[in-house]
């Protein structure tokens, strides 16, 4: 009796679907939100690239350097958050502009013992000078069994994108 049943069960196939199903979940899921994780991520680096251009163009056409109503750094800021409002969080954003004597002066960015930017200023210039634009955001990770693949154990990943440029000769002696 025991022989016969055992025979029958080994024999039946319906459930063979659902557990083929049930071990390949697992890993297709990971997959997929992987992929969705990794877009976003590059989607917030793109979206950083484009808002710190937008930004620094202010900067090279003294729209900036000759406005008088608002703090230069705070129009620079509003700059960004308004270009990037969708997936980067404004007040995590790092800015840092200074001015060079040549281009030669360029220098690689600073990190604080926790990771962060080292913020040496702002000090956007004037006519045709020399300035570096740095402008950083850490993106933190939405999946946690995802991050520390990509990221790193903190569970997020420093974005950062640097423009030099000289600021154009705005101020013109016409009448």
């Amino acid at each position: 009796m025991l022989h016969k049943f055992i025979t029958r069960w080994v024999r039946k196939k319906e459930g063979s679907t659902a557990i083929e199903f049930s071990l390949m979940a697992i890993p297709y899921v990971m997959l997929t939100v992987g992929i969705i994780e990794m877009s976003i991520m590059y989607a917030s680096a793109s979206l950083l690239e484009g808002a710190t251009g937008s930004a620094a163009r202010m900067i090279r056409t003294g729209q900036i350097q000759q406005a008088t109503s608002e703090d230069p750094e705070t129009m620079f800021r509003d700059a960004i958050c308004s270009y990037a409002t969708v997936l980067i969080n404004c007040n995590d954003v790092q800015i840092e502009v200074s001015t060079m004597d040549s281009f030669s002066d360029f220098s690689g960015p600073s990190y604080d013992a926790d990771g962060n930017l080292n913020n040496q200023g702002f000090a956007a210039g004037g006519v045709s000078d020399r300035v570096l634009i740095r402008v950083a955001y850490r993106y933190s990770m939405m999946t946690p069994f995802i991050g520390p693949l990509l990221a790193g154990p903190d569970n997020s990943h420093m974005f950062i994108s640097t423009i030099v440029l000289q600021t154009e000769p705005y101020e013109f002696g016409g009448t």
